[in-house]
Parts: C-alpha cells; sequence; structure tokens
C-alpha cells in the first residue's frame, strides 16, 4: 500500500521519506557497481595467467601501445571525474548553470576519451595488431616501437663485439652480425639462422646468439597480449558509452530544472557510475601500457 507523501513527486511510493529513498537507491548502487567489478575481475585474472605464462610477451608487446596517448586519456579520465563530483556539489546547492556546464564537461571528456581510444585502435588496425588469427603485421613493425628496438639494439651490439662468430657454410647467403650503429630494425628483419650453425668460441657468445634469434621468434605469440588489451579496453569503452547516455539524461533533465537542495539522487548516482569508469582505466593503463 502506497504512503501518503505530501505531493512530493520525486518521492517513490514504496518509500517513507527521501532520506530512505536516498539511502536505498545508494545502496543498490553500490551493490550494482560490486558487480560490475566483478565482471572485469574475470579479466584481470585472465591478464594475470596470460602474464604469468607469457611475461616475454606481454613485455614484448606492450611497447606497440602508444603510450602518450594512453596517458592522456587517463588524464582525460581524471579530470571528468573531477567535474562529474563537481556537478554533485552544484545540485547539491540548487546552481543550475554550473551543474549544467560540469555535466557538459564531464560528457566531453568522455567524448575525448572515445576519440583518442579511436586513434589508438585505428593504428592498430592498419598495422593488423590485432587478436588471434586476426594478428598478422608487417615485419618492420615488429621491432619498430622503443622497447624492442631498444633491446634488439642491445642484443646485436652485444653479438657484433664478438669477432668469433662466423657462418659454416654459404647457405644463409649474405648474412652477418649487425655492426654497432647499423640499421637494427633492418637487420632484424634479415632470417636468423639456427643456433647450431653458428661457430662460437663461448658459452657467452652462444646465449647472444640464442638471444637474437629469441627476440625475433617470440613476436608470434604478440596476439595474446592483444587478445586481452581488445577485450579489456574494448568493455572499458562499452561502459564509457553508457556512461555518456546516462550524463545527457541527467544533462536534459537539469535543463529542465529536476534538481534541486532537496533532490539531486539521479546525479549522485551517475556520477558514482562514471567514478567506477575511471577506476578500471587507472588500474588498466599501468597493466598494459606500463609493466
Amino acid at each position: 500500500m502506497g504512503h501518503d507523501h505530501g505531493g512530493d513527486p520525486n518521492l517513490a511510493h514504496h518509500f517513507d521519506n527521501m532520506q530512505q529513498q536516498f539511502e536505498s537507491a545508494k545502496l543498490g548502487m553500490w551493490l550494482f557497481l560490486a558487480t560490475e567489478v566483478l565482471l572485469f575481475a574475470g579479466l584481470f585474472c585472465a591478464y594475470t595467467v596470460y602474464r604469468y605464462l607469457h611475461p616475454e610477451v606481454f613485455e614484448h608487446a606492450s611497447g606497440f601501445l602508444d603510450t602518450p596517448l594512453g596517458a592522456t586519456n587517463t588524464a582525460v579520465l581524471l579530470a571528468s571525474s573531477l567535474t562529474a563530483a563537481l556537478a554533485v556539489r552544484a545540485a547539491q546547492l540548487k546552481n543550475k548553470a554550473q551543474l549544467q556546464l560540469m555535466l557538459v564537461l564531464t560528457i566531453v571528456g568522455a567524448c575525448g576519451f572515445l576519440v583518442i581510444k579511436y586513434i589508438e585502435y585505428s593504428a592498430k588496425f592498419e598495422h593488423h595488431t590485432l587478436w588471434g588469427m586476426k594478428f598478422d603485421p608487417r615485419n618492420e613493425d615488429l621491432t619498430a616501437h622503443d622497447k624492442g628496438k631498444k633491446k634488439l639494439e642491445a642484443i646485436a651490439e652485444a653479438a657484433a663485439a664478438s669477432s668469433d662468430v662466423a657462418l659454416l657454410g654459404d647457405s644463409f647467403g649474405d648474412y652477418k652480425a649487425p655492426a654497432p650503429g647499423s640499421d637494427l630494425v633492418a637487420a632484424a628483419n634479415v632470417q636468423v639462422p639456427p643456433t647450431e650453425t653458428l661457430a662460437v668460441t663461448s658459452a657467452a657468445d652462444r646465449k647472444k646468439a640464442e638471444l637474437l634469434a629469441e627476440h625475433k621468434s617470440k613476436v608470434r605469440d604478440v596476439h595474446v597480449f592483444f587478445g586481452i588489451y581488445f577485450c579489456m579496453t574494448g568493455l572499458h569503452g562499452i561502459h564509457v558509452v553508457i556512461g555518456m547516455i546516462i550524463l545527457i539524461w541527467l544533462l536534459v533533465r537539469a535543463t529542465r530544472g529536476d534538481f534541486d537542495t532537496g533532490y539531486y539522487l539521479p546525479v549522485d548516482l551517475g556520477a558514482l557510475y562514471w567514478h567506477l569508469v575511471d577506476l578500471i582505466w587507472i588500474f588498466l593503463f599501468p597493466l598494459l601500457y606500463l609493466i
């Protein structure tokens, strides 16, 4: 049976007062956010398992990501999280103009995030650094990024420092160890002969040759990293789009003047959801781009 609310249109019939409604809605929102955390927890577990099984692949593959763009997206989301919090404060103070401004800025931040992510995704599709069987990058892309090039440079220079490493036979054409300062990316694309065909005079020289061959071979498993990358960032992107829809709905209602000091619950709940979107990216950025 309903209650007499004194004509307050914002109070649902099954609540006794606004305070009870506010606390119940906040509890429900926190429970919903907990289920969202569990959803992403499965992907974080998959990331942990695959990184444990393929640590060298993840280290190599992260170099294909554009860290400055990822850092920019992090700053954009942090700023939008601030404007979302300020929107709640503006609603509490019944400052309609500021509420509208903060919601618009938050929406702009969400749009900026998606635009930057689109730029990143476009580069991945252009270079075919994708998931599973779709992973088919050009050879020059495999060693062009900073992390791969620096590691290759160290390995190649170490191998070239030994004058005792020579090829046995002529079956590999004109291959020779790259000299210091040479074009290492071009050298990396030369077919490296099996380690056992190299004449080496010490265990150290043999190890250098093995490392150079390993660096070329392990990029074959980079698709494992990108499968995790697209799952995690793609699901997060979907949440950003949902957050934008919520923010636009709040902006429409704010323009109508639906919120004031006594009723700002939808703004508060919408901001909580947006904070979760921000928080998830704060974990994704270092895991995918930095570690």
